[in-house]
């Protein structure tokens, strides 16, 4: 059965990096992971944020044109290289939680 497409998908990420390592995951997102998503025509928005409250904690916001674009992200080689290269910072795996944009000033939705 295929998958309904909506107009834009969106994914809230939760990645905890090992004590001490927060740093060394966000290298490796400013290098390796926009290195991934600047050829993906379909990533519209792929920011990472620092927790204020939790020292080893990075959030993610992802929006992508469809449901489609997402699966394509997520199933891309890079993502591979990206979830090896991310592993010995990591503290378990991400948490995941999809969305569906419905307004937002800034954003077309």
């Amino acid at each position: 059965m295929r998958r309904r497409t909506v107009a834009k998908t969106a994914l809230l990420a939760k990645l905890t990096a090992k004590d001490g390592q927060r740093d060394a995951l966000l290298a490796v997102i400013a290098d390796l992971g926009m290195k991934n998503v600047s050829g993906e025509p379909g990533t519209e928005i792929y920011a990472a944020h620092k927790d204020q409250n939790d020292a080893n904690v990075v959030w993610f916001y992802e929006m992508y044109t469809d449901g489609d674009a997402l699966a394509a992200h997520g199933g891309s080689d890079g993502m591979k290289e990206f979830g090896r290269a991310t592993a010995e910072f990591m503290d378990g795996r991400p948490d995941l939680i999809f969305l569906e944009p419905t307004c937002a000033k800034g954003l077309d939705v």
